[in-house]
């Protein structure tokens, strides 16, 4: 095998909840993650030239030792004394720096393709093992699914499967630094958690309903008052008939779950005719099989 194309998977939060902050500066938190059919396209080639080269269609994006599928590449080019070069190419769809995962799926794709591509043999949970010490959301990025995490993100345990929705993700044009929204969490008291074991529940039964009734982000507290166009797309999304509509990780993403894919696409033209976002796309929830082994 010369070459692998993969699909990186983007992840929503369909719950967020921080329980405390270790002395190592990580914070422990609880969050149930989901992947949806948002991703970007990553192609790896065993190349001529020595070492790892990383092109991607987005010029802003580092494609040296900064960028964390170059990051992924060297780790286990290092450990495993992979003497082949290695091409990657990413062809990002994923909005950037917006609570979507998009950099940590890339790493895990780069690791999937890698550990197929040289026959590392490595399993599942040898890559999960691996992934995060690249970040907390690579090891999810590699289970994907519907998940509950644990410790700094990295204790993961599957949940039954998401029901089927339609998901509309609309990331307006603004940053966040997941840095700063975690000190402004820090410094104050978390007067109500999200209701994590009600998305749970509402998982467990199958029922959509109960589940988009029981989501919620901690950290929306401190991230909407900072850019309050993140609830204002809120409110277009539950007008136009989500059954609930929450911003993903630290932000700046909005998304919500929709029974009418219909209702969807009237909200995402709402949205861009109101110049809330510009980057909004209408997707569905990725469910996984499990029980297999990365080979």
């Amino acid at each position: 095998m010369n070459q692998i194309e993969l699909r990186a998977l983007a992840k929503i939060n369909l719950g967020l909840d921080v329980l405390g902050k270790r002395e190592n500066g990580y914070h422990d938190v609880r969050m149930v993650m989901q992947s949806v059919y948002l991703y970007d396209e990553v192609k790896i080639e065993k190349s001529e030239t020595p070492g790892i080269a990383v092109e991607t269609n987005l010029k802003f994006l580092p494609v040296g030792k900064g960028n964390i599928a170059y990051k992924a590449a060297q780790m286990l080019k290092e450990e495993f004394q992979i003497e082949s070069g290695i091409k990657i190419m990413l062809n990002k769809h994923i909005p950037v720096a917006a609570g979507l995962a998009g950099g940590s799926s890339n790493a895990a794709a780069v690791m999937f393709g890698l550990n197929r591509m040289f026959h590392l043999g490595l399993s599942r949970k040898e890559l999960m093992e691996r992934g995060v010490k690249l970040g907390a959301d690579v090891p999810y990025c590699i289970m994907r699914g519907t998940v509950l995490a644990e410790g700094i993100g990295e204790e993961l345990s599957e949940l039954p499967p998401m029901p089927k929705c339609t998901v509309l993700i609309a990331k307006p044009p603004v940053s966040v630094s997941t840095k700063t929204v975690y000190e402004a969490l820090d410094a104050k008291k978390i007067l109500k958690h999200p209701d994590i074991d009600g998305i749970i529940r509402g998982l467990e039964n199958g029922n959509l309903e109960q589940t988009a009734a029981a989501m919620g982000n901690v950290l929306e507290e401190v991230t909407v008052p900072m850019h309050p166009v993140i609830d204002k797309i809120k409110q277009e999304m539950k007008k136009a008939g989500a059954l609930n509509a929450m911003m993903s990780g630290s932000g700046p993403t909005v998304f919500g779950l929709f029974t009418s894919k219909a209702d969807a696409r009237e909200a995402q033209r709402q949205i861009r005719e109101k110049s809330l976002a510009r980057q909004v796309y209408v997707t569905s929830i990725h469910s996984v099989r499990r029980n297999q082994n990365v080979d």
